[in-house]
């Protein structure tokens, strides 16, 4: 049976369209990296937005105001597995306007998330269609995001 989980996903965005995208891997499966977005469970006490002003924090190193988040942006439920455990999401998607110059790092990682980012790249929708994982529509999500913002597509 698979455990529910609510999360929140940040999809930060340039002035050219592109897409920042986290590199990672499932404890389970090492040799098949994949993007994915910011985000991670709610907790309690939170609601979507600290979620994502949290998560943007500690996977990526990105400060966020509250008032540059753009969105929701998009909402999903899916099925999926990490590190051998069943989850059925419900994932809450904002989109954040963000410059290619912002430094991205890695040094405030949970413990249970150390050695699974492996890195990061800025990505447009098309360039990642057919090649996602999880969730595969990804891309479209991705484009909801640029529109929103108002990027280049």
């Amino acid at each position: 049976m698979a455990t529910p989980r609510v999360t929140a996903r940040l999809l930060p965005v340039s002035p050219d369209g592109a897409v920042l995208l986290l590199q990672e891997l499932d404890p389970v499966e090492p040799d098949r990296p994949y993007w994915s977005s910011i985000g991670g469970g709610v907790e309690d006490g939170e609601d979507a937005t600290a979620t994502i002003l949290r998560e943007a924090h500690e996977e990526a190193g990105i400060r966020v105001a509250r008032a540059a988040l753009v969105g929701p942006v998009h909402a999903s439920r899916n099925a999926y597995s990490w590190n051998g455990i069943d989850y059925l999401g419900e994932h809450t998607w904002y989109a954040l306007p963000l410059s290619r110059e912002t430094e991205i790092c890695f040094d405030h990682l949970a413990p249970d998330e150390v050695g699974t980012v492996l890195g990061y790249g800025w990505w447009q929708p098309q360039e990642v269609e057919g090649s996602v994982r999880r969730p595969v529509e990804l891309p479209t999500i991705m484009r909801a995001a640029v529109a929103a913002v108002g990027g280049e597509q």
